[in-house]
């Protein structure tokens, strides 16, 4: 239907050149606005998707609502209409709407990411389209993008490489017009070319293709990213489907990737093989982000490279492997420890670099995030007493360690022996005995704690408990008399000492021994420079449990994306904590082996415990983060109590 593909797709190009024109029946200037909720509804209505009735009984449900919902949002909640119906016809009739528009009513888009990318496509003139903008800030990845305009386009959608490139097509393309207008003939089908385009909607690469080749264009789609790297290829004379990157090359790109991600203060880098690319993301501030593709026939170089600086087996493709890196960043600062991860999949090795912490300046503990009140009680309750285990628990890049070297900075003075076993050690403290594991030698973790009760400590800082026999010291040396402080891999304060029973540590060692157990989340700060101020929806209230009444006083804000955040509404993150100090009646609880939620309940009433729930809606009430990130990081085991009661708790008022 190649005809058919290009009516469509110029016809949308029409309505939507750069998602800014107005639709082709624009209102009269005295009309009340009409969204693209409204249009859909009518386009329903006249499909026969839904009924006059319907239509009716929705408006007047809507009239009723306290807050404003749009008359789409109130069909698909009566269920009157489905998703699935919604797209049919917003595919049947892509005329009738803005790309912006589609991708907002479908919830892949926020209303809030739509108007910045808006906003940034004004201040350029035009010059760049609005799918160009979505994709380059991140509000949407762009291989989204291509599945939902394939989708409402009725395209299919390609991964081109060279080696599927028709050498006939090759020789009667310009590479440099191809890149742009942003698309690639791939090869003669059915009377024409097929072309893969990165914007579909753009007419006037339509026309251009259509110039170029002198044949009836047949409409695909494909990553802009895909696209460039093959007529780049094609520009620089490259051949070779198997061609693999030269040592050099691949020395290269390492480099790069790492000093990018060095720069941009990334916690995690994910180099994954995919079908038709090799993948390259970045965890920035606990959220995943793309950064760049690479041809996939890079894939088995740059792999080799990174086993080789890890001192990995280069030879072995069949098994997972761990190893180290240390890698010289003198460009961005001091040189770093990186751990890397070979995991094997489908598509070849998939590498996680986990980028070590670098920082040289201890936060202290007064600057941690914890509530005033919160803060006391661990410092008198916890640290300051002369035995027994403080547990740090939390999942994986949850600040754990940060939260550990405060506290040991907060005892570190001349009339304290503290001594650790660390793996590996990530900040330097003058003062103390550090140990840092090598498993090469057999310094290992097992063969450290036999050995670091004889050093006549005061205070035992273990990096974390991992097994039975971690878990087995750590209880033993606070019998003994010791303080010791460790990590561990729970969801909250709770979990912790169920994974201590469930260790088959003794019931009796844990309520003895271990005095607190401090559970934290990361969570992202809202942008300074975009903030603005957020009402609490209805959706919102239903999802925490609580009513307005709970939340009365509280100061939301949600950050609406800037050049600052990177257009991500986020700029650094806070530390969500949940403290609790083991009192008699939880002592008893444990003894008693009673339930998780039992344990939580009596810690709640008699402990004064804050869940993490809980000091992430105060400090969203604050506008130190957003509501959404509070539902979306932390675990809701209980109701959360009014914000009152909770900012009392942490000593806020």
């Amino acid at each position: 239907m190649p005809g058919t593909h290009a009516k469509r797709a110029g016809v949308m190009s029409a309505a939507l050149p750069h998602a800014a024109a107005p639709p082709l029946a624009a209102p009269p200037a005295a009309a009340p606005l009409v969204t693209a909720a409204d249009r859909i509804v009518e386009l329903l209505l006249n499909d026969n998707s839904i009924s006059a009735e319907q239509l009716k009984h929705a408006r007047r449900v809507r009239d009723k609502l306290e807050s404003p919902h749009s008359l789409l949002k109130v069909l698909q909640e009566l269920h009157f209409i489905a998703q699935d119906e919604i797209r049919t016809v917003i595919r049947a009739h892509p005329q009738a709407l803005r790309l912006g528009e589609i991708l907002v009513e479908l919830e892949y888009l926020r209303d809030a990411d739509l108007r910045s990318a808006l906003a940034q496509q004004a201040a350029t003139q035009g010059q760049k389209r609005l799918g160009e903008i979505l994709v380059d800030n991140h509000y949407i990845s762009e291989q989204k993008l291509v599945e939902v305009l394939a989708d409402l386009l009725g395209l299919p959608v390609l991964e081109p490489r060279l080696s599927d490139i028709d050498k006939t097509v090759i020789a009667r393309i310009t590479p440099r017009v191809c890149l742009d207008f942003g698309f690639l003939p791939i090869g003669v089908a059915d009377g024409g070319v097929t072309v893969a385009f990165a914007d579909p909607l753009n007419a006037a690469g339509k026309a251009a293709a259509q110039r170029m080749l002198g044949a009836a264009v047949l409409p695909a789609i494909a990553r802009r990213a895909q696209i460039n790297m093959v007529l780049t290829q094609i520009e620089q004379g490259v051949r070779s489907t198997q061609a693999v990157a030269s040592e050099q090359t691949a020395i290269g790109y390492v480099n790069s990737i790492v000093s990018d991600a060095l720069e941009l203060g990334v916690s995690d880098i994910h180099i994954e093989p995919q079908k038709g690319r090799l993948r390259v993301r970045f965890r920035i501030d606990g959220a995943m982000v793309e950064h760049k593709d690479f041809e996939r026939e890079l894939a088995p170089s740059i792999t080799s490279r990174l086993k080789i600086l890890a001192g990995a087996d280069i030879a072995e493709r069949r098994r997972h492997q761990d190893g180290r890196i240390h890698f010289d960043a003198s460009e961005v600062g001091d040189n770093v420890d990186i751990r890397a991860s070979f995991y094997v999949t489908i598509h070849g090795e998939k590498i996680v670099l986990r980028v070590l912490n670098r920082k040289t300046e201890l936060i202290n503990i007064d600057n941690i995030g914890m509530g005033p009140k919160m803060l006391d009680r661990f410092r008198q309750d916890a640290l300051d007493v002369p035995t027994g285990v403080v547990i740090i628990t939390g999942p994986t890049g949850s600040g754990k360690t940060s939260t550990l070297y405060s506290c040991v900075d907060y005892l570190n003075n001349p009339d304290t022996s503290i001594i650790t076993a660390e793996d590996p050690v990530e900040y330097v403290i003058e003062g103390i005995s550090q140990c840092s594991i090598n498993p090469k030698i057999n310094l290992t973790f097992e063969e450290t704690l036999r050995h670091i009760v004889r050093q006549d400590p005061d205070v035992i800082v273990l990096g974390e408990i991992r097994d039975r026999f971690s878990a087995d010291t750590a209880i033993q040396a606070a019998l003994t008399g010791h303080k010791v402080l460790t990590t561990f891999h729970t969801e909250d304060s709770i979990g912790g000492l169920l994974r201590l029973l469930n260790m088959d540590i003794e019931a009796f060692l844990i309520s003895s021994t271990v005095v607190c157990v401090v559970a934290q989340r990361l969570i992202r700060r809202v942008c300074e420079h975009c903030a603005e101020a957020y009402q609490a929806t209805p959706g919102d209230l239903r999802r925490l449990g609580v009513g307005t009444e709970d939340l009365r006083g509280a100061e939301f804000r949600f950050g609406r994306g800037c050049a600052d955040c990177r257009y991500t509404g986020y700029r650094g993150r806070v530390c969500v904590f949940e403290l609790l100090v083991l009192n008699e009646m939880v002592k008893d609880a444990i003894l008693n082996r009673r339930t998780s939620y039992e344990i939580r309940r009596i810690s709640v009433e008699t402990s004064g415990l804050v869940t993490l729930i809980e000091d992430g809606l105060a400090k969203a009430a604050r506008g130190i983060t957003s509501l959404q990130e509070v539902m979306r990081d932390l675990p809701r085991a209980m109701k959360p109590r009014g914000l009152g009661e909770i900012r009392r708790l942490l000593g806020e008022i």
